[in-house]
């Protein structure tokens, strides 16, 4: 394929942008970007011609595949009929209201009412706003702080990024002040002698004590994602979820399910949290696979009885983002359901996302490989120095850098994390391309495994 782009001018374009979570000293080095100007199915190209198996489904997010045309149409034809209006005050669009109503539908339980941002971190944000509010209305003024865990990644916002594993905000300020993180339940890695069971109850019990130390009286929410996500797809042990809103509900503390990533098809269901995990949130919160990266939309879904406090007489809602609801982003979210539905999609991941699981944990034979974990289209792969006692990599060694630059070279983009790599491709990968994807990981894995 021939070059689609100028090469010298992209770069020379690039100086002024900002790229997101860079080293922007590094990038001022030559041919340290990659620019990506096509993408059709599973694959993207960049400027140079070259093709690749997209991996990383963009960013967690191009569930239904690159160059969608029924999406493309919808949002070509909303800007046509009306580009924007506003959701403040009284005004609405139909097609806002449409979405809304849909991903009720799709939401568990009583979560009923939808408010529209524009990220995840967006998303997250809100959800704690509202149930401050929430608190406010009912005289628990103090309700305040906000339980996490290490290893979360909740969003990049001031409250979304202090809500986020430390590692991705050393050096930056955030509303820490605000929020206690709790241990990471990477049994891998902090399980220590404990048999997994032994470790969910020390989990269990490091919550209640933190409600004991904190008061209950001062929390009002613990956040979670169903599988931890950017901290190194993290599956918590069997029973976590359903044990921790156990004692949530126990001491009136709210139950956020961060499914900006799971959510959408990509581990076999529209929603995850009560079909996979057996628990009933109080909030959803959700992005990426709700309009599959083509628009930038995001949604927190709450349920009936918190909308019931905030909406009652003398409650303004004093919140709200310029493009919430937008037409063209509520017209490709619909529009990306509808090819969900359509095409049986989250049914079909539970087939194709296990084969790709299982090729993926076939990898455990290679020698630095000390984990793979995850579960369907989500999946991450740790490496080690010594497998027999978890010795990890130096940072500097900088194993998945190398590991995800050798896989780029042999026409595969996947997402390096320190020592880990993580894989989240579109959600149309057939079972040609998931074999060609572990072949190439193992190619990629075993040129490094030599270099080291």
């Amino acid at each position: 394929m021939s070059n689609l782009f100028n090469t010298d001018d992209i770069l020379t374009d690039d100086v002024h942008l900002i790229q997101s979570f860079a080293d922007l000293d590094g990038l001022k080095q030559a041919n340290a970007r990659t620019a990506m100007v096509a993408g059709k199915g599973a694959h993207v190209t960049d400027s140079e011609g070259n093709t690749y198996i997209d991996g990383i489904g963009g960013l967690w997010c191009v569930n239904v595949g690159h160059g969608r045309d029924e999406i493309i149409n919808a949002i070509t034809n909303q800007l046509q009929q009306l580009d924007y209006y506003s959701t403040f005050y009284n005004f609405t669009h139909p097609v806002a209201a449409s979405l809304a109503k849909k991903v009720a539908e799709l939401a568990p339980g009583d979560l009923n009412r939808v408010y529209f941002g524009n990220s995840g971190s967006v998303a997250n944000d809100s959800a704690v706003r509202i149930l401050h509010h929430y608190f406010n209305r009912l005289g628990q003024t103090k309700k305040k702080k906000v339980l996490a865990r290490v290893g979360a990644y909740h969003g990049s916002t001031h409250l979304s990024i202090a809500m986020t594993t430390p590692a991705y905000r050393e050096g930056w300020d955030s509303a820490e002040e605000l929020v206690h993180h709790l241990t990471c339940p990477h049994f891998y890695r902090e399980g220590g002698e404990h048999t997994e069971e032994e470790f969910l109850d020390f989990l269990v019990q490091e919550l209640k004590d933190a409600i004991h130390q904190l008061g209950a009286e001062n929390i009002a929410c613990f956040i979670a994602e169903p599988i931890m996500g950017a901290g190194g797809v993290i599956v918590a042990p069997e029973g976590y979820h359903k044990a921790m809103k156990a004692v949530t509900d126990a001491h009136d503390i709210k139950y956020i399910s961060d499914e900006v990533v799971t959510a959408f098809g990509r581990l076999g269901e529209m929603f995850t949290s009560l079909s996979v995990f057996g628990v009933q949130p109080d909030i959803i919160t959700t992005a990426k696979g709700l309009t599959s990266g083509y628009q930038p939309l995001s949604a927190t879904i709450i349920s009936d009885e918190i909308y019931e406090v905030i909406s009652g007489p003398d409650g303004l809602f004093l919140h709200g983002m310029t493009y919430s609801g937008h037409p063209a982003a509520s017209a490709a979210a619909l529009a990306n359901i509808a090819i969900m539905e359509r095409e049986q999609l989250p049914e079909q991941v539970r087939t194709t996302g296990k084969y790709f699981e299982n090729s993926l944990r076939a990898l455990i034979d290679e020698d630095i490989v000390g984990e793979v974990r995850g579960s369907h289209f989500m999946m991450g792969i740790e490496f080690v120095k010594n497998k027999a006692h978890k010795t990890p990599f130096e940072k500097e060694d900088n194993v998945g850098g190398k590991i995800a630059s050798a896989a780029q070279r042999r026409g595969l983009i996947a997402r390096p994390l320190g020592n880990n790599l993580i894989l989240s491709p579109t959600l149309v990968l057939d079972e040609a391309l998931i074999n060609e994807t572990a072949q190439t990981l193992r190619q990629s894995i075993r040129e490094v495994q030599v270099q080291l």
